[in-house]
Protein backbone atom coordinates (compact mmCIF):
# COMPACT_ATOMS: atom_id res chain seq x y z
CA UNK A 1 0.00 0.00 0.00
CA UNK A 2 2.66 2.51 0.72
CA UNK A 3 4.77 1.74 -2.26
CA UNK A 4 1.40 1.96 -4.35
CA UNK A 5 0.26 5.69 -2.85
CA UNK A 6 4.12 6.82 -3.68
CA UNK A 7 3.75 5.73 -6.79
CA UNK A 8 0.56 7.60 -7.66
CA UNK A 9 2.06 10.90 -5.38
CA UNK A 10 5.25 10.47 -7.74
CA UNK A 11 2.81 10.39 -10.64
CA UNK A 12 0.55 13.01 -9.98
CA UNK A 13 3.53 15.62 -9.44
CA UNK A 14 5.47 14.78 -12.25
CA UNK A 15 1.41 14.81 -14.04
CA UNK A 16 0.93 18.53 -12.39
CA UNK A 17 4.52 19.60 -13.38
CA UNK A 18 3.83 18.57 -17.70
CA UNK A 19 0.26 19.75 -17.16
CA UNK A 20 1.66 23.31 -15.88
CA UNK A 21 3.96 23.21 -18.86
CA UNK A 22 1.38 22.99 -21.70
CA UNK A 23 0.74 27.00 -22.08
CA UNK A 24 4.31 26.48 -23.52
CA UNK A 25 3.46 23.66 -25.94
CA UNK A 26 0.08 26.00 -27.39
CA UNK A 27 -1.81 29.38 -26.46
CA UNK A 28 -3.89 28.30 -23.99
CA UNK A 29 -4.77 29.66 -20.53
CA UNK A 30 -2.98 28.35 -17.01
CA UNK A 31 -4.69 25.14 -16.16
CA UNK A 32 -5.17 25.84 -12.34
CA UNK A 33 -8.10 23.84 -11.73
CA UNK A 34 -6.12 20.77 -13.29
CA UNK A 35 -2.54 21.08 -11.11
CA UNK A 36 -4.23 21.99 -8.30
CA UNK A 37 -6.49 19.30 -8.58
CA UNK A 38 -3.69 16.75 -9.56
CA UNK A 39 -1.09 18.25 -6.74
CA UNK A 40 -3.80 17.81 -4.10
CA UNK A 41 -4.39 13.90 -5.30
CA UNK A 42 -0.30 13.76 -4.99
CA UNK A 43 -0.83 14.98 -1.55
CA UNK A 44 -3.68 12.76 -0.22
CA UNK A 45 -2.01 9.71 -1.65
CA UNK A 46 1.52 10.58 -0.14
CA UNK A 47 -0.15 11.03 3.15
CA UNK A 48 -1.98 8.36 3.06
CA UNK A 49 0.62 6.49 1.91
CA UNK A 50 2.71 7.42 5.16
CA UNK A 51 -0.23 7.16 7.19
CA UNK A 52 0.08 3.53 6.31
CA UNK A 53 3.77 3.14 6.85
CA UNK A 54 3.55 5.03 10.42
CA UNK A 55 0.38 2.74 11.20
CA UNK A 56 2.08 -0.13 10.36
CA UNK A 57 5.55 0.48 12.12
CA UNK A 58 4.31 2.22 14.88
CA UNK A 59 6.45 5.48 14.59
CA UNK A 60 6.10 8.63 12.48
CA UNK A 61 8.22 8.63 9.05
CA UNK A 62 11.00 10.82 10.68
CA UNK A 63 13.73 8.29 11.30
CA UNK A 64 15.54 6.41 8.49
CA UNK A 65 16.39 7.55 5.40
CA UNK A 66 13.36 6.78 2.85
CA UNK A 67 10.95 7.66 5.53
CA UNK A 68 12.30 11.22 5.88
CA UNK A 69 13.32 11.50 2.08
CA UNK A 70 9.39 10.59 1.64
CA UNK A 71 8.30 13.13 4.59
CA UNK A 72 10.32 16.11 2.67
CA UNK A 73 8.73 15.14 -0.38
CA UNK A 74 5.43 15.60 1.24
CA UNK A 75 6.16 18.95 3.12
CA UNK A 76 7.28 20.31 0.07
CA UNK A 77 4.45 19.05 -2.31
CA UNK A 78 1.87 20.55 0.70
CA UNK A 79 3.81 23.78 0.68
CA UNK A 80 3.70 23.73 -2.82
CA UNK A 81 -0.45 23.01 -3.02
CA UNK A 82 -0.77 25.73 -0.79
CA UNK A 83 0.59 28.73 -1.97
CA UNK A 84 -0.71 27.62 -5.72
CA UNK A 85 -4.01 27.20 -4.49
CA UNK A 86 -3.88 30.58 -2.84
CA UNK A 87 -2.32 32.54 -5.53
CA UNK A 88 -4.29 30.86 -8.08
CA UNK A 89 -1.58 30.52 -9.96
CA UNK A 90 0.54 26.97 -11.65
CA UNK A 91 4.04 28.66 -12.21
CA UNK A 92 5.91 27.68 -9.32
CA UNK A 93 4.76 23.87 -10.47
CA UNK A 94 7.41 24.02 -13.18
CA UNK A 95 9.92 23.71 -10.37
CA UNK A 96 8.95 23.01 -6.91
CA UNK A 97 6.81 19.79 -8.46
CA UNK A 98 9.55 17.55 -9.98
CA UNK A 99 11.65 18.77 -6.75
CA UNK A 100 9.30 17.77 -4.47
CA UNK A 101 8.97 14.31 -7.07
CA UNK A 102 12.48 13.53 -6.64
CA UNK A 103 13.11 12.87 -2.68
CA UNK A 104 9.71 10.71 -2.93
CA UNK A 105 11.57 9.14 -5.67
CA UNK A 106 14.62 8.68 -3.81
CA UNK A 107 12.81 7.02 -0.58
CA UNK A 108 10.45 4.71 -2.84
CA UNK A 109 14.07 3.29 -4.60
CA UNK A 110 15.95 2.93 -1.04
CA UNK A 111 12.89 1.66 0.69
CA UNK A 112 11.15 2.26 3.86
CA UNK A 113 13.50 0.79 6.54
CA UNK A 114 12.40 2.42 10.26
CA UNK A 115 15.11 3.89 12.03
CA UNK A 116 15.41 3.53 15.47
CA UNK A 117 12.75 5.52 17.69
CA UNK A 118 13.97 7.75 21.16
CA UNK A 119 11.36 7.16 23.71
CA UNK A 120 9.12 9.52 25.44
CA UNK A 121 9.89 13.40 25.21
CA UNK A 122 13.33 12.67 23.61
CA UNK A 123 11.44 10.57 20.79
CA UNK A 124 9.36 14.12 20.77
CA UNK A 125 12.47 16.30 21.01
CA UNK A 126 13.65 15.04 18.32
CA UNK A 127 10.47 14.83 15.69
CA UNK A 128 9.91 18.54 16.62
CA UNK A 129 13.29 19.22 15.37
CA UNK A 130 12.93 17.60 11.96
CA UNK A 131 9.41 18.15 11.01
CA UNK A 132 10.34 22.12 11.38
CA UNK A 133 13.63 21.61 9.62
CA UNK A 134 11.69 19.99 7.05
CA UNK A 135 9.27 22.84 7.10
CA UNK A 136 12.17 25.18 6.59
CA UNK A 137 13.87 23.85 4.23
CA UNK A 138 10.43 23.07 1.55
CA UNK A 139 9.89 26.61 2.30
CA UNK A 140 13.72 27.89 1.38
CA UNK A 141 12.81 25.48 -1.89
CA UNK A 142 10.16 27.46 -2.60
CA UNK A 143 12.02 30.79 -2.16
CA UNK A 144 14.86 29.20 -4.65
CA UNK A 145 11.99 28.78 -7.28
CA UNK A 146 10.23 32.04 -7.06
CA UNK A 147 13.74 33.49 -7.15
CA UNK A 148 14.74 31.32 -10.35
CA UNK A 149 11.59 32.62 -12.21
CA UNK A 150 12.19 36.27 -11.11
CA UNK A 151 15.44 35.64 -12.83
CA UNK A 152 14.15 33.84 -16.15
CA UNK A 153 11.01 36.36 -16.45
CA UNK A 154 13.23 39.32 -15.95
CA UNK A 155 15.92 38.19 -18.53
CA UNK A 156 13.06 37.36 -21.39
CA UNK A 157 11.49 40.90 -20.48
CA UNK A 158 14.92 42.75 -20.82
CA UNK A 159 15.33 41.04 -24.14
CA UNK A 160 11.92 41.76 -25.41
CA UNK A 161 11.21 38.49 -26.08
CA UNK A 162 6.72 38.18 -24.89
CA UNK A 163 6.65 34.62 -25.76
CA UNK A 164 5.12 31.50 -23.48
CA UNK A 165 7.41 32.47 -20.36
CA UNK A 166 5.89 36.28 -20.83
CA UNK A 167 2.14 34.82 -21.09
CA UNK A 168 2.11 32.36 -18.89
CA UNK A 169 4.81 33.17 -15.68
CA UNK A 170 3.02 35.49 -12.88
CA UNK A 171 4.05 39.23 -12.76
CA UNK A 172 7.77 39.60 -11.21
CA UNK A 173 6.35 41.85 -8.11
CA UNK A 174 4.18 38.19 -7.45
CA UNK A 175 7.50 36.02 -8.11
CA UNK A 176 9.22 38.65 -5.46
CA UNK A 177 6.79 38.54 -2.74
CA UNK A 178 6.55 34.82 -2.81
CA UNK A 179 10.59 34.64 -2.63
CA UNK A 180 10.18 36.52 0.48
CA UNK A 181 7.27 34.99 2.23
CA UNK A 182 9.03 32.03 1.58
CA UNK A 183 12.49 33.25 2.82
CA UNK A 184 11.08 34.47 6.10
CA UNK A 185 8.97 31.53 6.56
CA UNK A 186 12.44 29.38 6.16
CA UNK A 187 14.34 31.13 8.10
CA UNK A 188 11.68 30.81 11.73
CA UNK A 189 11.59 27.11 10.36
CA UNK A 190 15.36 26.30 10.29
CA UNK A 191 16.00 28.23 13.33
CA UNK A 192 13.53 26.55 15.08
CA UNK A 193 14.87 23.22 13.94
CA UNK A 194 18.34 24.34 14.18
CA UNK A 195 17.67 25.51 18.10
CA UNK A 196 15.94 22.08 18.79
CA UNK A 197 18.81 19.95 17.60
CA UNK A 198 21.75 22.24 18.99
CA UNK A 199 20.14 21.72 22.51
CA UNK A 200 18.97 18.31 21.87
CA UNK A 201 22.45 17.28 20.86
CA UNK A 202 23.79 18.99 24.13
CA UNK A 203 21.54 17.06 26.28
CA UNK A 204 22.35 13.78 25.02
CA UNK A 205 26.12 14.29 23.84
CA UNK A 206 25.01 12.97 20.21
CA UNK A 207 27.00 15.22 17.90
CA UNK A 208 27.67 14.35 14.26
CA UNK A 209 30.06 17.07 12.78
CA UNK A 210 28.67 16.66 9.14
CA UNK A 211 25.02 17.59 10.40
CA UNK A 212 26.31 20.76 12.16
CA UNK A 213 28.01 21.56 9.30
CA UNK A 214 25.29 21.13 6.78
CA UNK A 215 22.42 22.49 9.08
CA UNK A 216 24.52 25.55 10.17
CA UNK A 217 24.78 26.14 5.68
CA UNK A 218 21.46 26.06 5.35
CA UNK A 219 20.84 28.02 8.47
CA UNK A 220 23.34 30.46 7.37
CA UNK A 221 21.77 30.96 3.82
CA UNK A 222 17.76 30.99 4.91
CA UNK A 223 18.92 33.79 7.21
CA UNK A 224 21.15 36.17 4.67
CA UNK A 225 18.61 36.19 2.63
CA UNK A 226 16.03 36.80 5.43
CA UNK A 227 18.00 39.59 6.69
CA UNK A 228 18.88 41.06 3.40
CA UNK A 229 15.15 41.69 2.68
CA UNK A 230 14.03 42.88 5.81
CA UNK A 231 16.98 44.81 6.91
CA UNK A 232 19.44 45.00 4.50
CA UNK A 233 17.04 46.59 1.93
CA UNK A 234 17.91 44.15 -1.19
CA UNK A 235 16.19 44.56 -4.42
CA UNK A 236 14.15 41.90 -6.15
CA UNK A 237 16.83 40.56 -8.25
CA UNK A 238 19.73 40.77 -5.65
CA UNK A 239 17.24 38.62 -3.60
CA UNK A 240 16.37 35.78 -6.49
CA UNK A 241 20.05 35.26 -6.79
CA UNK A 242 21.00 34.49 -3.98
CA UNK A 243 18.38 32.45 -3.09
CA UNK A 244 18.35 30.44 -6.14
CA UNK A 245 22.30 29.76 -5.85
CA UNK A 246 22.16 29.49 -2.12
CA UNK A 247 19.76 26.78 -2.27
CA UNK A 248 21.77 25.03 -5.13
CA UNK A 249 24.70 25.12 -2.83
CA UNK A 250 23.18 23.77 0.13
CA UNK A 251 21.60 20.67 -1.71
CA UNK A 252 24.82 20.21 -3.56
CA UNK A 253 26.80 20.20 -0.06
CA UNK A 254 24.09 17.70 1.44
CA UNK A 255 24.60 15.54 -1.46
CA UNK A 256 28.65 15.77 -0.78
CA UNK A 257 28.28 14.77 2.98
CA UNK A 258 25.52 11.53 1.88
CA UNK A 259 27.99 10.43 -0.21
CA UNK A 260 30.90 10.66 2.39
CA UNK A 261 28.69 9.29 5.10
CA UNK A 262 27.51 6.11 3.09
CA UNK A 263 31.37 5.71 2.16
CA UNK A 264 32.13 5.87 4.95
CA UNK A 265 29.96 3.74 6.80
CA UNK A 266 27.91 6.77 8.53
CA UNK A 267 24.53 7.78 8.07
CA UNK A 268 23.52 11.42 7.32
CA UNK A 269 20.01 11.77 6.36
Amino acid sequence: MTAIAHFVAITCYLGAAALAATPFARPVGAPVRGVVALLGLGVLAHFAGLAVYAHRVGQLPLTGLGPSLSFAGLVLAATLLLVEALARDVSLTLVAAPLAAVPTICATLIGFAPGVEPPGARGAWLFAHIALSFLGIAAFATAAAAGLMYLVERRELKSRRFGAIYRFFPPLATLDRVNHVAAIAGWLGLTLGVVLAVTYSVAYRELSLPKVIWATGAWLSVSGIALGRTVGGWQARRAAVYSSLSFAVVIALYVAFRVAESNGGGRFL
